[in-house]
């Protein structure tokens, strides 16, 4: 998969070096319907894998029927990811818990969201290509229990499916968002080494914007009096004024005194990268990347695997457990489309408040059981009935 200049910003090319067709033309289709060079991204290494896979069983592309797409999936759940680069910490690290966070690192394998995020792929492109006439007669992802009558068993609390599930979904195990502890949000912040970076992350932990939402801030993005930040939400890429604490902003203008330039519509945040080992280092913007290095290195002087995600996971925490904020406030910042999201997520106790609650049950004395009365006995008469005696004629 190679990156291209312009529409449809990647392409996928085979092994003589030829780019795949249907696939170029699809993500075209991608990028017409609004969607960003990232999603378009993830689209492609989906179907560079399966276009892999194709040709291991030498299946043309418009001819895969159900019976492939089942292997492939079990193929998915046993297989090795491969490298894309050399590994050092994450060889000994990876799928391992971390003593600190209680967080599993990484392991080598797909994940049943990657095996989903594949399927759903999958189908999307076979429909596409079914309407263009380009395709299979019947797409080879299928929907699991096709035959039973739409919403029959709905939940009112979550909106309507306009698609049924696929058959070859893995299920997702459900686990709680974890949380940074005061004190582990103390030492973090305490660990980072620029004024940038405490701005950014302590402008996260304080409104819960995704790490995309908040790079993709310009300077302009800044209202200082009302102490509000404006981002693009990821999805809608709907514009939304969000609230900021004061102890970011102080943060922030300490950082941009540090810029030598700041001009209202450039990016917020800068980075300094080699481009050219001759011309030196240079400003650029702030990507992703950069800020997993941010994590990166903080992780590794303070032996923990946090990331960017487990602070919007606290930042909600904390509005959530806040009584003044109503549930739809919390919603409302963190941008959930659907209130049932908010919900299932966050609008419940956390593992270790219910089992502090138990421990402190369990530590209590138990009350002292009553002893038994003494026996009364039976009688002798009784006792010779039982057992037998003397005569009792």
């Amino acid at each position: 998969m190679n990156p291209v200049d312009g529409v449809p910003f990647w392409s996928l090319v085979g092994p003589d070096d030829r780019e795949i067709e249907p696939v170029g033309e699809f993500l075209k289709e991608l990028v017409t319907r609004g969607h960003r060079a990232g999603t378009v991204r993830s689209y492609a290494y989906d179907l560079l894998r399966w276009w892999r896979w194709l040709r291991v069983i030498d299946r043309p592309w418009n001819r895969a029927t159900q019976e492939d797409l089942r292997e492939f999936v079990l193929w998915l759940s046993d297989a090795i990811k491969p490298e894309s680069g050399r590994r050092t910490v994450s060889v000994s690290t990876a799928g391992t818990i971390n003593a600190v966070t209680r967080k599993q690192y990484l392991d080598d394998r797909y994940k049943p969201r990657t095996i989903r995020h594949s399927n759903a792929v999958l189908r999307t492109f076979y429909e596409w290509a079914i309407i263009e006439g380009t395709g299979p007669l019947v797409n080879p992802v299928q929907l699991r229990n096709a035959s039973r009558r739409a919403h029959a068993h709905h939940n009112p609390l979550e909106s309507f499916r306009t698609d049924g599930r696929l058959r070859y979904n893995p299920p997702i195990p459900k686990r709680r968002p974890r949380v940074l502890p005061d004190p582990e949000w103390v030492r973090l912040f305490g660990a980072l080494t620029s004024n940038r970076d405490r701005a950014l992350l302590s402008m996260a932990v304080s409104n819960g914007a995704r790490a995309g939402e908040i790079l993709g801030m310009r300077m302009a993005d800044v209202d200082w009096g009302e102490q509000l930040v404006r981002v693009t939400r990821k999805g809608s890429r709907d514009e939304q004024w969000l609230p900021v604490s004061a102890e970011a902003l102080l943060w922030l203008r300490l950082y941009l005194s540090e810029i030598d330039d700041v001009q209202p519509n450039a990016p917020l945040w800068w980075t300094l990268r080699v481009r050219n080992r001759r011309a030196g280092a240079s400003r650029q913007p702030m990507n992703y990347e950069t800020l997993r290095g941010v994590f990166r290195r903080t992780n590794v002087a303070l032996g923990t695997n946090w990331s960017m995600h487990d602070l919007r996971h606290t930042a909600a925490r904390r509005m959530a457990d806040d009584s003044k904020l109503s549930l739809r406030d919390v919603q409302t910042i963190l941008g959930h489309r659907q209130i049932a999201t908010t919900v299932q997520v966050y609008l419940h106790e956390s593992d270790v408040q219910v089992a502090s609650r138990v421990l402190e049950h369990l530590s209590r004395p138990s009350p002292p059981h009553p002893l038994a009365g003494k026996s009364l006995g039976y009688r002798d008469h009784d006792m010779s009935v039982l057992f037998g005696g003397e005569d009792l004629c």
